[in-house]
């Protein structure tokens, strides 16, 4: 039985859950940053060498690819009333882009 406030069979209310989806892909966005801007300072501050320059130019690619794939996926999700779901291929790019970040952290550190 519906009520008020209720919907009926097949409508969904997503309610508050985009704007928690959106706030979290921008957290995951800033976090990225952070990491990027450390890297750059790791690189730049130490005596690093030719590899750690090649893996912070592999990590601003990584940066600039995710920022693309973030702000498709926060467009997506402020198009209306009903998110559209993640694709698969852009669900891959994204935990691609965090273990390309986290595999080329050791390079530019060491």
């Amino acid at each position: 039985m519906t009520g008020p406030g209720r919907a009926g069979p097949g409508v969904r209310d997503p309610g508050l859950q985009p704007e928690r989806t959106r706030l979290a892909w921008r957290r995951t966005t800033l976090a990225f940053t952070v990491a990027g801007v450390l890297a750059v300072r790791q690189v730049l501050t130490g005596d690093r060498g030719g590899r750690a320059a090649l893996a912070l130019a592999a990590v601003v690619l990584v940066w600039a690819a995710f920022l693309v794939l973030a702000q498709r996926r926060l467009r997506l999700l402020g198009g209306g009333p009903v998110p559209v779901a993640l694709s698969a291929r852009n669900a891959l790019g994204a935990a691609a882009a965090v273990v390309l970040l986290a595999a080329l952290a050791p390079l530019m550190i060491l």
